[in-house]
């Protein structure tokens, strides 16, 4: 029975009827009308009537289908409640309204009979399900009509309920776990494959949801998943296999382990999959997924395996062999002009990503044996597609395999070159491609130790092929070689490279053409000056390519053609360059007002161009900026492309286009258009090379780009590097405004009073770890840019409020990282060792440049931060005394900007100080060891009198640092001189609480020399002259000691200018005074090298 009048439902119907018109003018104004009349304004009757309107079209399926379509749409839309707050559209209904709308809504799930239509309708209650399970509210009547649905008599009902748990698992409610494992216990073994299929899709969906520690529940389930699989293969369906290996896949993404006791068996059903040609490429493709998976996921697990390794190589290299179908001679291969066709569906390129996953998780000593094993014997196959299959193999294994095969690289190469002059164009292609893949995996030995067997063995490939796509390889394959060959190398062979490559720039095929031009590009961008010779050659004929008709065809190769020109400006300087610099810039801005077609590829290319003509020109470029900056501007300012995507129909179209990333999100799919923010990025790095180049002068554009483009893209969510590049960006803009208006400018100062807030903002929003490090550093960065005083007492109160905030979910992720490690087996954290480093990895660098904030802050503020700073006396504590040497490391280094920066006043810290300096003093980890005897050092330096029987406690365990095991080690040198300086600054400062100051002296002399850390060197040198200028005993007794360990220092720049001079002044005195000869000292104590840099200080 309808609730609501006739009138509406006729209404609504109508409505529906009109947004589903073919008339575009007919369904925009129905559109309008829906939002101004409906969502807007009523938006609890609109829900419901489209609930009604699936329930009364008994006659039309379509409408049922649509009704239910909007009905989402309009649910999951947002909406301010009374309190200004975004929140769901169909949570914001009044608790009567929701009752009544969600009533109906089941029972037209339960009512419809049309597959297509209930699908809609399942679409429609999960999205409302979803909002309710994300605010933590519950709807038992869904749970209670889906479990009812799962055991109807209709397949299609049992379906629907599956349908539904997958789209939104959160509405599981955790007490129903028995209930639930016996619901897909039930389904696993239905009838009907689609049943089962869509109970393992909702398993999968429905784990991923759970915590480790809940996921083991239901572990027992698993034998039963897999006993869907083999009547599915037995039936040879293709696409039902596909949907139950995808929906295992996300299983073992989520927990792989789980499928230990049976993973042998799963192997072998696998292997029979991608071996089996009956079956379709992808759902080939899909069991070869799964098996990627587990080496990605659980890579012990699959080296125990007996045959995991054997039976994967195998099937990898068997479906590399699967190429060039009816086409054996390669001809439609050679004639095809599109280099980028799209083969990723391909089987050889399924298997040539597997094997480098292969190789890059398992590891070199376990895939080489096997997979050369194969090698050898198919390059010596009279099959081409074999020895193409090898080739490609090698290039994949490549970086995985790195350890292992760079000692062996004259055997693999062995194996290689004789593929360049093969009888099969496909496999020449295949050589060339090998050693561009190696020249970039194992450089720099490639360059250094092989260059003349690369170069030798290539050349004559752009020179004799015969065919224009194997010509064009073998140069793509020199920019990899030549993009890490030092210019050294390379020089011998230009003549010979650049006269083939020119003669490429004549080849009938456009293709080779441009080609050529990258790969002199590349070559000139190694070379530098060396490149000069062939200036006179090559510049005119890429003028003559810029000067052409902007003719469509010639689009690519005129942006490859500015490309090479603007790396050869770079490449031999403003200098060589002379007026050619004024012709190229004129061409570019040709060039540039002719481009109308926003797929134009010369816009891309032309936006790299003129930085790189910037870095040239320098402030020369500046007549040229009013010409590049608007669309450089319009490129930065792009808000981000994103659709929502109602249904499958669209998902898939959106998977097909290039360009787009597919992100869930609520129980919602949206697009992201990642070639619109790729060139964002790309335009606001172009922002930071011109602010670095221009530097004041580019100060009339920064006040705009600031406000619209820097400060916006610190919280650009949609796309972690324009972030990452704004971070960048901001203290460059400060730095422009600041060289051109000084510091103490009101425009200096407005800028940055518009600034500081957002920059202190997105302290406390940033999600991701590694970017908020960045975000850290934008900021420190900045206020280094302002200096003195910029920041207020509320600035610095908000920025402890979001260091706490950081460090509160720093401690939870530790905590988290050790609840998870707790009783795993070894194997188990073995494979997950890189994720947990990585973790790690990125947490110091956080706590690193929040350190260097810290440090920034105290440096420009000194004392007046501690009124903020000390509200996390008790975090800095904790850190501290904790186990975590990082932890403890990062306070150490919190406590020296305090004694450092705050001098005397810091003396109100000591309670927390003092212990944890004298007793990193003797720490295991030399990184505290060196912030320990740091913070001694300027404790003596900058804290007065109050420390001085702190420094007297303090000498002896610096005196302990110094005397460790191998303290001059790589590892321990810093700690160890940095002891070695805290001694100094004590003796020089802050010695009156020493009784015995001579017995000291003759101590410390023996820590010395300095010679690495360029910050401790000067006092530890500056002290050592002090004593010899008062002839101190200790000095004047050991004088050849003293002019070693200053030459020392001299030969390692560690003291340079003023310090220099006096200590060499001071160390004349002294070997005059004790009779040396400085000349024999020399050639007694330093090599012939050192002796000249000594000699040049000495005179």
């Amino acid at each position: 029975m309808s609730i609501l009048p006739a009138e509406i439902n006729a209404e609504l119907g109508q409505l529906l009827q009109a947004l589903q018109s073919p008339d575009n003018s007919v369904r925009s104004q129905a559109e309008d009308h829906l939002q101004v009349n409906w969502t807007s304004t009523r938006p609890e009757l609109l829900l419901m009537g489209l609930v009604e309107q699936i329930a009364i079209s008994t006659n039309d399926v379509s409408i049922r289908s649509f009704a239910a379509v909007i009905f989402r749409r309009i649910a999951s839309k947002t909406r301010k409640t009374p309190a200004s707050e975004n929140t769901d559209m169909f949570i914001s209904l009044t608790t009567e309204q929701a009752l009544t709308i969600r009533e109906k809504l089941l029972e037209t799930l339960v009512a419809e009979t049309d597959r297509a239509a209930r699908n809609k309708i399942s679409d429609a209650v999960a999205e409302v399900g979803r909002q309710y399970a994300d605010n933590n509210d519950s709807w038992p009547e869904l749970l209670q009509i889906l479990f009812s649905l799962s055991q109807a008599a209709d397949p299609g009902k049992r379906e629907t309920a599956f349908r539904v748990f997958t789209t939104t698992p959160g509405i599981i409610e955790k007490n129903h776990e028995e209930t639930v494992a016996a619901a897909f216990a039930r389904a696993f073994k239905d009838d009907t494959v689609a049943v089962r299929l869509a109970a393992m899709e909702a398993f999968a969906a429905f784990f991923r949801s759970l915590t480790k520690k809940n996921q083991a529940k239901y572990y027992g389930l698993l034998p039963e998943v897999l006993n869907i699989l083999p009547p599915i293969k037995e039936s040879q369906d293709s696409e039902d296999l596909s949907k139950a290996l995808v929906a295992l896949i996300e299983l073992a993404e989520g927990a792989p382990k789980m499928f230990k006791p049976i993973f042998h068996v799963l192997v072998q059903f696998c292997v029979s999959v991608i071996q089996d040609k009956e079956l379709n490429d992808l759902c080939r493709q899909n069991a070869l997924e799964l098996m990627a998976t587990f080496a990605d996921y659980a890579a012990s697990m699959c080296k125990k395996d007996s045959s995991y390794t054997t039976d994967m190589i195998t099937q990898c290299l068997s479906l590399m062999t699967d190429l060039g179908e009816d086409d054996d001679d390669a001809a439609e291969w050679l004639a095809s002009d599109d280099l980028d066709q799209e083969e990723s569906d391909l089987n050889h390129v399924a298997g040539e990503q597997c094997m480098d996953r292969l190789a890059n998780k398992l590891g070199g000593a376990v895939i080489l044996g096997p997979t050369f094993g194969w090698l050898t014997r198919m390059m010596q196959s009279p099959a081409w597609r074999d020895r193409h299959a090898a080739l490609m193999a090698i290039s994949a294994i490549s970086e995985g395999c790195r350890e292992q095969m760079i000692g062996e690289l004259s055997q693999v190469l062995e194996l290689v070159i004789p593929a360049l002059k093969d009888p099969h164009p496909r496999v020449r292609w295949a050589g060339c491609n090998a050693l561009g893949q190696m020249s970039t995996d194992f450089a720099p030995t490639m360059q250094k130790d092989y260059f003349d067997i690369v170069l030798s063995s290539i050349i004559p490939v752009l020179k004799d092929s015969p065919e224009a796509r194997v010509k064009s390889h073998a140069a793509a394959a020199l920019v990899n070689f030549c993009e890490e060959a030092p210019k050294t190398v390379l020089e011998p062979y230009l003549d010979d490279l650049l006269s083939q490559l020119f003669q490429l720039l004549q080849n009938e095929k456009r293709y080779v053409q441009e080609q050529a031009l990258s790969t002199i590009a590349t070559i000139a961008d190694a070379a530098e000056q060396a490149f000069a010779k062939y200036y006179d050659t090559l510049m005119p004929l890429l003028v003559n390519v810029l000067q052409r008709e902007n003719e469509k065809d010639f689009r690519l190769l005129r942006a490859k053609a500015m490309e090479c020109a603007t790396l050869i400006a770079l490449a031999v300087g403003k200098e060589r360059l002379g007026q050619d610099g004024m012709v190229l810039v004129q061409l570019l801005g040709n060039i540039q007002r002719g481009i109308t077609d926003p797929d134009d590829p010369q816009a891309q290319y032309l936006m790299h161009c003129w930085g790189r003509m910037c870095r040239v020109l320098g402030h020369d470029f500046l007549p040229f900026l009013p010409s590049v900056m608007p669309p450089l501007l319009e490129l930065a300012s792009a808000k981000a492309d994103i659709q929502l995507l109602d249904d499958d129909e669209q998902i898939e179209q959106f998977q097909q286009e290039e360009g787009w990333e597919l992100v869930p999100l609520r129980g919602r799919t949206i697009g992201i258009r990642t070639s619109a923010m790729d060139d964002k990025n790309m335009a606001i790095e172009l922002l930071v090379v011109y602010a670095q180049v221009l530097e004041g002068e580019f100060a009339p554009y920064v006040a705009e780009i600031m406000e619209n483009i820097a400060i916006p893209g610190l919280s650009f969510f949609f796309h972690d590097p324009v972030r990452f590049v704004s971070a960048k960006l901001v203290p460059q803009l400060l730095s422009s405004y600041k060289k051109q208006y000084g510091g103490e400018s009101n425009e200096l100062n407005g800028l940055w009073n518009g600034t500081v807030g957002k920059l202190l903002e997105v302290l406390t929003a940033e999600p991701a770890i590694d970017t908020l490090a960045e975000m850290y550093q934008c900021f420190y960065e900045s206020v280094e840019v302002m200096g003195r005083r910029c920041l207020t007492d509320d600035h610095m109160n908000k920025f402890i409020a979001s260091v706490h905030s950081t460090l509160e979910d720093y401690k939870e992720r530790v905590a988290q990282r050790a609840e998870d490690n707790a009783d795993v087996a070894a194997e188990d954290v073995e494979d997950d060792q890189e994720d947990l480093m990585m973790a790690i990895e990125d947490d110091q660098t956080l706590l690193s440049d929040m350190n260097k904030a810290f440090h920034c802050v105290f440096r420009y503020h000194g004392a007046s931060f501690l009124p903020a700073w000390e509200s996390l006396i008790g975090t800095y504590d904790g850190f501290l005394k904790s186990d975590d040497p990082t932890q403890r490391q990062w306070g150490l280094c919190i406590m020296d900007d305090v004694l450092e920066y705050c001098g005397p006043e810091s003396q109100r810290y000591a309670n927390y100080i003092s212990q944890p300096l004298l007793q990193g003093c003797g720490d295991a980890s030399p990184a505290i060891r060196q912030a320990a005897a740091y913070g001694i050092g300027v404790a003596a330096h900058r804290g007065g009198a109050a420390w001085a029987n702190f420094c007297a406690t303090a000498l002896e365990l610096l005196f302990g640092a110094v005397r460790v095991p191998d303290a001059r080690s790589e590892e321990n040198v810093y700690a160890t001189e940095n002891a070695c300086a805290a001694v100094a600054k004590i003796m020089h400062y802050n010695a009156s609480a020493i009784p015995q100051i001579d017995q000291v002296i003759t101590q410390w002399i023996d820590t010395l020399p300095v010679v690495n850390d360029e910050e401790a060197a000067p006092y530890a040198y500056a002290y050592l002259t002090e004593l010899i200028q008062k002839r101190h005993p200790a000095v004047m007794s050991q004088a050849a000691k003293i002019f070693n360990f200053v030459g020392q220092a001299l030969e390692a720049d560690a003291i340079t200018s003023v310090t220099a001079t006096r200590v060499v002044v001071a160390t004349k005195m002294l070997l005059e005074t004790a009779g040396l000869n400085g000349e024999m000292l020399l050639q007694q104590q330093f090599s012939p090298e050192s002796r000249e840099i000594i000699r040049g200080h000495f005179g």
